[in-house]
């Protein structure tokens, strides 16, 4: 391959979209653009095969918080109703975005109508642009930059095959609903290493989900993060929900995990199986949050639940291994199939944690959502009692799916689980048990 045509971006005020993408679609050679120290404004950017966008060291990318600049970069996953992303490549390779600067997405300043203070979230709008989506793409690169406060999911890769992630930082908004950090989506032989994740979502996700003309994005296979900081107010580390097609080959290792809800999360509802996933070297601090994120303050939680009980069951869960796990947790390492077989082959080896009370009392119930009575598409969103796609009150007053410990929360529930082996389990409570808290330690029902 001949070597890249490279071309200086200087930095000048207004909207820069229509040159960026003139100078990506000038020819078909490679490309290496450079974003000169300085403020950049653009609306939607597309990336083709050959091309490295660089953001030099002081360069801002600022996307214009506006839905409507990204008509023309619509991807076929659709993720919270949105089908738009601000940077995106569609079938392409050898592919990068890199360099040591920063890319704005304006997310809670341009896309939030409010706040829900007794949930603890902001009121987001219906319809915000993903910020990074790469679709079908091959030899993919993103390393070094900064990305804060994004409006949607910060990263999502679909159908990606052959990727590395390093260095990479995200900050969003720790209120901002549906923030992940990075989103995996049926994707082969990732890597991602040194990179730092800190949102309101998840902060690194695997899903294998299905768009909207029912074909799946396809098996999650050979994915490794190592070596990574998390922060969520979700799940730090998690599998599922969308779960289609297979998960297989993964691996978290050399994790530390902050001031998060869940940590270790692994949700089979939709039919793929979930084989061989590792989890080494990971030290937790998780704590509950808010009623309006979903968890309960739980070090681990891996369950099965039929999300649409007319497709058929939800995938097995088997072959995962927890292990070489320290900290603390303000709820409990649960693991709950709905149906006995529904969970096989867990173990978990040299776990040491302190089970800590918390102040706002949602670590007492396990979270199970979503579930069927939960699923947004069975209702009309203005007659929804909590925030699409988060909460619903039940006839009861409760949220939908959280259930609580039968005798108060132990430090480790088990329901349904076959073939569970604990090496060298340590969690240390309490002296004197909090109200709501179980006598039993390890609870299996």
């Amino acid at each position: 391959m001949s070597s890249p045509r490279r071309v200086h971006v200087e930095a000048k005020p207004g909207d820069r979209s229509l040159f960026l993408q003139s100078e990506i679609n000038a020819d078909a050679a490679p490309l290496h653009l450079v974003l000169e120290p300085g403020i950049h404004r653009c609306g939607g950017v597309r990336l083709r095969s050959n091309v490295t966008l660089e953001l030099a060291k002081g360069a801002e990318l600022h996307f214009i918080p506006d839905y409507e600049a990204y008509a023309g970069n619509s991807v076929s996953v659709v993720a919270e109703e949105s089908d738009r992303g601000m940077l995106v490549a569609s079938g392409a390779s050898n592919i990068a975005i890199t360099g040591a600067g920063r890319i704005f997405g304006d997310g809670a300043g341009a896309f939030i109508v409010g706040e829900d203070a007794d949930m603890g979230t902001l009121r987001a709008q219906k319809l915000r642009p993903r910020v990074i989506v790469l679709e079908d793409c091959r030899d993919v690169r993103i390393e070094g930059i900064s990305i804060e406060d994004a409006p949607l999911w910060t990263m999502h890769l679909v159908g990606c095959e052959n990727v590395h992630v390093e260095g990479v930082f995200v900050d969003n908004n720790r209120r901002m609903p549906n923030t992940d950090g990075i989103v995996i989506d049926g994707c082969r032989n990732v890597l991602i290493v040194r990179s730092e994740f800190r949102t309101a979502d998840d902060g690194i996700v695997l899903k294998t989900t299905r768009r909207p003309d029912g074909s799946l994005t396809g098996a999650c296979e050979n994915i490794t993060a190592r070596d990574c900081l998390i922060e969520s107010h979700s799940c730090a580390l998690k599998i599922g929900t969308e779960s289609f097609a297979p998960f297989r080959s993964i691996s978290f290792e050399d994790i530390r995990i902050e001031k998060s809800n869940r940590g270790l999360g692994i949700f089979s509802r939709d039919g793929g199986l979930v084989d061989g996933v590792r989890f080494a070297r990971i030290t937790l601090d998780c704590h509950e949050t808010p009623a309006g994120f979903w968890g309960s303050g739980e070090a681990v939680t891996i369950n099965t639940i039929e999300r649409r009980p007319e497709e058929g069951p939800a995938g097995r869960v088997t072959n995962i291994t927890i292990e070489d796990v320290t900290g603390s947790m303000e709820g409990a390492i649960n693991l709950v199939a709905e149906h006995p077989g529904g969970i096989s082959g867990v173990v978990l080896r040299r776990v040491a944690l302190r089970q800590l009370p918390g102040r706002f009392g949602t670590g007492l119930a396990y979270d199970i959502r979503p579930t069927p009575a939960d699923r947004f598409d069975r209702f009309e969103e203005e007659n929804a009692s909590g925030r699409v796609n988060a909460w619903r009150f039940g006839p009861d007053g409760r949220i939908i799916g959280l259930i609580d410990y039968p005798g108060g929360m132990p430090a480790v529930f088990a329901k349904d689980i076959e073939g569970l082996v604990m090496e060298d389990v340590t969690i240390d409570r309490p002296e004197a048990l909090p109200q709501g808290w179980n006598a039993q330690a390890v609870v299996l029902v």
